[in-house]
């Protein structure tokens, strides 16, 4: 609805109040970019992540075994191995130097399980998200994958004041329209996330 005003309102007063006004809306920060996923991303290990160990013809080497919190996995023959910020093929690589101390020339596949990650790489979202929480991150993940995950925002969030504190590049913060997105179906306010992401969703004036 129109706002009218009594016709001896100075034009100049009316002026500086739709500045101010547009002024408070506008963002500080600028807009994310689309897309922002790296081509050479791969997955590392994280606290959580089930981690398979199979050892070619030592079937009773092989076994699936958890990432604990400290990082560490522990397996036949094998104490306390980091596995934590390494992809699978590194972690096998280590895997068959501590085994060749025991057996020769040992050969080993790891298969990764769980996708947690490591907390550096998961997405948080805070907030007024309707479930805020973390997710792992997905190559190509996109801010709309992110608020299908957390169930959309509440009633009380300003969605197009949001932003994404990257902290892959110094915590820098990106202007998002999240209310645009869910609530009007506006696809070019879709942007890709990066590991390590933050989703700020603050609360409405009104």
């Amino acid at each position: 609805m129109l706002t009218r005003y009594p016709k001896s309102f100075p034009r100049w007063m009316i002026a500086a109040f739709a500045a101010a006004f547009l002024a408070a809306c506008a963002s500080p920060y600028p807009p994310a970019p689309a897309t922002a996923s790296s081509s050479d991303y791969r997955y590392v290990i994280g606290p959580g992540d089930a981690v398979n160990i199979v050892v070619f013809r030592n079937p009773e080497l092989s076994m699936t075994v958890p990432v604990r919190p400290d990082g560490m996995i522990t397996a036949p023959l094998v104490e306390d191995i980091p596995a934590i910020g390494k992809d699978a093929t590194t972690l096998a690589r280590d895997i068959e130097k501590a085994l060749a101390k025991v057996i020769r020339d040992p050969k080993v596949t790891v298969i990764v399980s769980g996708f947690v990650g490591p907390y550096s790489e998961q997405i948080r979202v805070v907030g007024e998200a309707a479930k805020p929480q973390v997710l792992p991150y997905k190559q190509k993940m996109t801010l709309l994958d992110v608020m299908i995950a957390v169930g959309g925002i509440t009633d009380f969030a300003d969605g197009n004041a949001a932003t994404i504190l990257r902290t892959s590049e110094g915590n820098k913060q990106y202007a998002v329209r999240i209310r645009d997105l869910i609530k009007r179906g506006d696809v070019s306010a879709n942007v890709e996330v990066r590991p390590g992401d933050v989703v700020i969703i603050p609360q409405g004036w009104f």
